[in-house]
């Protein structure tokens, strides 16, 4: 069997296509507003790096040749993660297809109708979260086969989502894009200083992915009890040991060390970026403080649909990671400064673990520092 058959769970094509047509429309933009919108997008992720340089003090910061910056669409940013996605799922599919081969379990129509049906769902999640991302570092596409993206991957920066936030928030739109990139090329130098961790983030990932797929019998009723979890009221909060939404499948012990570390991970990852972002002043934004207080509060005006959608993909655990990760980052730079935090990107064994990133004090500890 090839390997595109195996990956015939997911019809990627048709997640990106639905994706494509269920994304809601962006701003209203003349094609000179297109062109000056991506060229200064351009501009602005450029001069982004020195400023992370100096901030992080991370050498990679001074040569990035090896990924790319693109200024995509909503539905370019949802094609590109189905790429992403084929890559980071390709050994769980290729298992799960030949378990179900092995027990006779699933014929080739049987197979295309789950693809289709798998890749309706994944282009409807795919088609909320394309109006919401601001930006993206993708360092796994690049591993896809026949792949023309440069080595380290490329960073996507989407721009009538980000055209669309800063009219929202009525802040200058030079200062916000800037701010923005601050963030994104961040999470490009990350990978860049610590080259190891991608194929440490497949790995878990992976593992992560094989465990909550391969336990395939209970999946349906999770996923139900997940839906019902989506919908707590505030009274109801998910809370630190109780997730909430599709982040509640998890339920063996393995699943939940393994979840626990890629939490620890992506907290680092985002803690990190936002630690960068906001640490420029007005010399480099001018309105920095303006943007950060309208951006903070955005939150609070989600309508009922959006929180429950929220909810159920676990984005507000997310937003979780990036205050938790951010206050690790702190608290070590203020024990050690910067330069014994970047001990972090050295090797796998330096990441942090879930219950460090809530007392860093025991991360420097363990690191001899």
């Amino acid at each position: 069997m090839s390997a595109l058959e195996k990956q015939n769970l997911i019809n990627w094509e048709l997640a990106a296509s639905t994706a494509a047509k269920l994304a809601a429309p962006g701003p209203t933009l003349s094609s000179n507003e297109i062109g000056a919108a991506v060229a200064d997008l351009r501009r602005m992720a450029d001069r982004a790096v020195p400023h992370v340089h100096q901030i992080t003090g991370l050498d990679a910061a001074a040569d990035l040749r090896d990924s790319q910056v693109l200024i995509v669409d909503r539905a370019s940013w949802a094609k590109a993660n189905t790429q992403s996605f084929s890559v980071m799922l390709a050994g769980t599919l290729a298992n799960l297809e030949d378990k179900a081969r092995g027990q006779n379990a699933l014929r080739p129509t049987a197979r295309a109708i789950s693809g289709t049906v798998t890749g309706a769902q994944l282009g409807g999640i795919l088609a909320f979260l394309s109006s919401k991302v601001l930006g993206q570092y993708d360092p796994f596409a690049a591993l896809a086969a026949g792949s023309q993206i440069p080595p380290a991957g490329r960073l996507l920066l989407v721009a009538p989502n980000i055209i669309s936030v800063e009219r929202e928030l009525g802040v200058e739109p030079g200062d916000f894009r800037l701010w923005v990139c601050l963030h994104e090329q961040t999470h490009r130098v990350q990978f860049a200083a610590a080259p190891w961790l991608r194929d440490h983030m497949l790995q878990e990932v992976d593992k992560l992915s094989g465990l909550l797929l391969g336990n395939i019998d209970s999946l349906g009723e999770r996923v139900s009890a997940a839906v019902r979890s989506a919908g707590r009221t505030p009274a109801e909060p998910a809370g630190p040991n109780k997730p909430g939404g599709l982040m509640e499948l998890l339920q063996d012990p393995a699943e939940k060390a393994a979840l626990s570390h890629l939490t620890a991970v992506m907290s680092l990852l985002e803690g990190h970026a936002n630690v960068v972002m906001d640490a420029v002043d007005a010399s480099i934004v001018p309105t920095v403080k303006t943007i950060r207080q309208r951006f903070n509060a955005r939150g609070k005006d989600r309508s009922a649909v959006e929180k429950f959608i929220r909810n159920l993909l676990g984005l507000n655990a997310k937003m979780r990671q990036y205050t938790d990760g951010a206050r690790f980052v702190r608290a070590v730079v203020d024990q050690v400064g910067m330069a014994g935090f970047n001990a972090v990107w050295e090797s796998a064994d330096h990441l942090p673990t879930e219950a460090e990133i809530h007392a860093p004090a025991d991360w420097v500890r363990r690191m001899g520092l």
